[in-house]
């Protein structure tokens, strides 16, 4: 079976977040089960290099923003088309936004143009290749399965994956004729929100069938608190819509190999940890002597993952004897807050600005626990890597979150079940409650390394996904 998937980012090559590392481990994943998936997504600045060992295999003189050509070429065991359009992607900035963190004002045409080029793919522009499936991932990509049906085509089939549902790409209606929309189908049984055209919406309505990324987020977006005003849409259409959990790169998080980390181990070597663990106070300025547990928050700091509320609970959790080593960017005033944090507790929280890939690896290497406070959260990337590295999550009970931390209760820790910590109100109050419940259980040193081992042996590699996307595909095409 043939898919063509469609996503602005896929990892290594770009990524600003989770959308990235799913796009790129999931077609090796869906390799072992017979389905040969490709990726399409643009050709950025940083994929420049790949450009001259490619193929061109496509090209279009009249996409949105104006013309391309289709790349083929295969990278870090990756089956990429890319789209070469320099007039939309090669420039400074980010993936979305200049320089200055604004969105690029063309955000319309850049993934106008990169749904249009899937959708000309899914018609057979390339000699040899015709898709079975169309899977477009996110608002970026969410006019792909549109532009199929406008032509009037019920093959191939398509799905679409929410990753976020707050990410909406909206625009007002004058982006309807530079990207060759219908006019009649703007109207809020089809591409109309609230006078706007959302890419997103498009992809609810035309799709075959929607997927997102845990089943408690998949339920969520249902209700009016988490469906970011379209909950009535994926209520119309709850039939088609199923939740599959994300997996990680078991090769890429292994503690066993990794060589991003100080010293690598696995569950029968816990104790190596500690190497990691001064690793991490000797680069972030902690106090290499403290006996309590280190948190760690590896994330982007907004509102939504509850970092304020952490910022918050910070002082009593210094106070409870525990140390916090903090890597993330994102809202000002949190960036502020967590650097005069560490300011304010020498010794005992450290904070780096930005992101640090190899960093986040030894901050789950050698971290007791993971912190991870969101206030909602569609599946959640960390908490998984933390499994993996015996670092304990400490997880707000929503989305994936939920679906994948087993709660240090009395019957999950009576049967050495119990693989992290769940907690329901996400506030400074509700923080320091669960932040005392981690500093007690640290401090008896079996129960703690029964959790660990427990969260090793819980499994967050793609295989159940894979086989639930496979098994997705098959049926639509049958």
């Amino acid at each position: 079976m043939q898919v063509l998937m469609v996503a602005s980012e896929c990892a290594p090559f770009a990524k600003t977040g989770g959308l990235a590392d799913v796009v790129g481990a999931l077609p090796a994943a869906l390799a072992s089960l017979g389905v040969e998936a490709q990726v399409l997504m643009p050709a950025y600045p940083s994929l420049f290099p790949l450009l001259p060992q490619g193929e061109e295999v496509a090209r279009f003189d009249d996409l949105p923003g104006g013309t391309g050509r289709l790349m083929r070429v295969t990278s870090d065991g990756v089956p990429l088309l890319l789209l070469d359009a320099p007039q939309l992607f090669d420039r400074p900035g980010g993936l979305y936004v200049d320089e200055n963190g604004r969105d690029w004002p063309d955000n319309d045409l850049r993934f106008g143009a990169l749904s249009q080029a899937a959708a000309r793919v899914c018609t057979g522009v390339i000699d040899g290749y015709q898709p079975d499936i169309l899977h477009a991932h996110d608002w970026q990509a969410a006019l792909a399965p549109v532009y199929l049906k406008m032509d009037g085509r019920s093959e191939p089939r398509s799905v679409f994956t929410i990753h976020n549902i707050a990410f909406q790409g909206r625009f007002g209606p004058q982006a309807l004729g530079p990207l060759g929309l219908k006019r009649d189908w703007f109207h809020p049984e089809a591409l109309e929100y609230h006078g706007d055209l959302s890419f997103l919406k498009g992809g609810l309505m035309f799709a075959d069938r929607i997927t997102t990324v845990s089943p408690t987020y998949a339920r969520e977006i249902l209700t009016p608190e988490f469906g970011m005003g379209l909950d009535g849409v994926l209520r119309a259409r709850n039939a088609v819509l199923s939740g599959l959990l994300n997996g990680i790169d078991l090769n890429s998080w292994n503690p066993a190999t990794d060589d991003k980390i100080a010293r690598p181990y696995d569950a029968r070597n816990l104790k190596r940890k500690a190497e990691n663990r001064a690793a991490i106070c000797d680069r972030m300025a902690l106090e290499p002597n403290a006996r309590g547990p280190l948190f760690c928050v590896i994330s982007r700091l907004t509102q939504q993952k509850g970092l304020d509320a952490l910022l918050s609970a910070v002082p009593h959790l210094v106070a409870r004897g525990a140390q916090l080593a903090v890597l993330g960017a994102g809202e000002p005033d949190l960036e502020a807050g967590f650097r005069q944090a560490a300011q304010d507790h020498t010794g005992s929280v450290g904070a780096f600005i930005g992101y640090d890939e190899p960093l986040s690896h030894l901050l789950q290497a050698g971290s007791d626990a993971i912190l991870i406070p969101s206030r909602f959260e569609p599946c959640g990337l960390t908490q998984l890597y933390g499994l993996r590295y015996g670092t304990l999550p400490v997880v707000a009970r929503t989305g994936g979150l939920a679906d994948t931390v087993i709660d240090a209760n009395v019957a999950a820790l009576a049967v050495k079940a119990a693989t992290g910590f769940v907690f329901d109100n996400v506030s400074a109050e509700g923080l320091a409650q669960v932040i005392n419940r981690v500093v007690d259980a640290h401090a008896d040193p079996r129960l703690w390394q029964n959790m660990q081992r427990a969260a090793m042996r819980h499994p967050v590699g793609w295989d159940d996904s894979a086989k639930g996307y496979a098994d997705l595909y098959a049926a639509l095409v049958a």
